[in-house]
């Protein structure tokens, strides 16, 4: 779909269309074709000839980043406790204005919504009434909803319990129930709101456009006061029935983990310029509908939830935190191996089981002898090996997006040279002669290429 209308989506854009977009779509749309440079392989036994293209590798692209995912899901394993998980989401409140000002200040309002849930959970589970104990949240950021329509919203997955303020004991939550939902949502809405003014006092808000009337200061707090009144919804599920262990939390992550607005296989048909998909209908019940888009449209969807260059997407937070990851985790392993209380030495004996058994698959998975393809032994012939004969070198970002552009052009394209002697060949000397080598480098002096 985007091949077929990412030129026409940047036409009817022109000059608004950002380069981050024009970057995304180069990529993309080129990705493991010739245009983004590869391999030939030839057979040494029947002659046949393969092409190995490149992928683009990038976040937003629906057939890459499935190796690198299952990489990161590995790590993530290592890292789980023998322990219940439980799964929160908190969604921001669909309103126009805020649906805007996010789309125009996605890295600000995406952070401030990472960081104001993170500190409410771990500010509710540190109070006594609650929990009373430190706990670890991972993170990861989804803006879409079924529709490819703005739904900022973050997926959490956390251990059913946390250290000790002292931290001499792992304290359990109750089975079944993490937190009071009704809390987690009034405690983020008031600490988002919060941050949403700091960020306004301090300018770093861009309003522009239908935004501008939020620059007065009263026109700002009243509609600030309606986000108040709105009622921001949090969700809590328990542990998935029949599953434990580390598979109940890959569970979780393999599914939220996906960095794209829709999927291949929610696609339906492609006719007359326009795009039909499939969508789960939460509001009748749940069930299975279809969706019909013009195909610009569908583009323009896709690319409202393109993230910020650079932007991490995934975090963690408290006992999952990069910083204190390592030494918290190996703490909290070491006070439920030593547990004494008999539910809690069950559950961890039985997780510890599973955390062994899922290492120790992973481990031999990752060993050489398993690893080891036959991805150089010809297709064809089943007997000859693979001979890389030809290289196509990848193109720079900025080349595919003039390429994806098509800039138009005042003099014919040059070839770029690849090699020294080809670059030194080009030079031109200065108008005044040759230049006088040095003493200690008789390289004559290299000039700018001005034709």
């Amino acid at each position: 779909m985007l091949r077929t209308y990412a030129a026409e989506y940047l036409a009817s854009r022109g000059a608004r269309a950002s380069f981050q977009e024009r970057r995304v779509l180069a990529q993309i749309t080129a990705c493991r074709t010739a245009a983004l440079g590869g391999h030939a392989w030839e057979c040494d036994t029947c002659g046949a000839i393969r092409a190995d293209y490149n992928s683009c590798g990038n976040r937003h692209c629906p057939t890459c980043r499935g190796a690198a995912r299952a990489k990161w899901l590995e790590r993530v394993r290592a890292d789980l406790l023998p322990v219940p998980y439980f799964h929160v989401v908190q969604t921001l409140p669909h309103e126009p204005q805020l649906d805007r000002l996010t789309l125009a200040n996605r890295a600000a309002v995406y952070s401030l919504l990472f960081r104001s849930t993170a500190e409410a959970l771990l500010e509710l589970a540190a109070d006594p009434r609650h929990l009373g104990a430190r706990i670890g949240l991972l993170m990861v950021l989804h803006t879409w909803g079924q529709l490819m329509d703005p739904h900022a919203h973050v997926h959490v997955v956390v251990p059913g319990g946390g250290l000790s303020f002292d931290a001499k004991r792992w304290v359990s939550c109750r089975d079944a129930f993490f937190l009071p939902v009704h809390v987690i949502g009034a405690l983020v809405r008031g600490k988002f709101l919060a941050g949403l003014k700091r960020l306004w006092r301090a300018g770093k808000l861009n309003l522009h456009g239908k935004l501008s009337s939020l620059r007065a200061e009263r026109t700002f707090e009243s509609w600030l006061a309606t986000l108040y009144a709105k009622k921001w919804v949090a969700f809590v599920q328990g542990p998935p029935q029949g599953i434990s262990g580390p598979d109940a939390v890959l569970k979780y992550l393999a599914r939220y983990v996906s960095g794209v607005a829709i999927s291949d296989r929610r696609l339906v048909s492609h006719a007359t310029g326009r795009v039909t998909f499939g969508w789960k209908n939460y509001a009748g019940g749940g069930r299975s509908d279809t969706t019909t888009l013009a195909g610009v449209e569908f583009v323009r969807r896709y690319l409202l939830h393109v993230l910020p260059r650079g932007f991490v997407r995934i975090r963690g937070y408290g006992l999952l935190s990069n910083r204190r990851s390592k030494i918290d985790l190996a703490r909290s392993r070491a006070l439920l191996a030593a547990s004494s209380v008999a539910s809690v030495s069950s559950t961890a004996s039985a997780s510890f089981a599973a955390c062994d058994s899922s290492r120790a698959a992973t481990a031999s998975a990752a060993s050489p002898a398993s690893t080891k393809s036959d991805s150089s032994t010809c297709a064809t012939c089943r007997r000859g090996r693979l001979v890389l004969r030809a290289s196509w070198p990848r193109p720079t970002e900025w080349e595919m997006v003039q390429r994806a552009s098509a800039p138009r052009r005042s003099a014919p394209e040059r070839r770029m040279p690849h090699t020294f002697d080809d670059f030194w060949s080009r030079r031109r000397r200065p108008v005044g002669g040759p230049s006088r080598p040095h003493a200690c480098n008789p390289v004559p002096t290299i000039v700018r290429d001005t034709s």
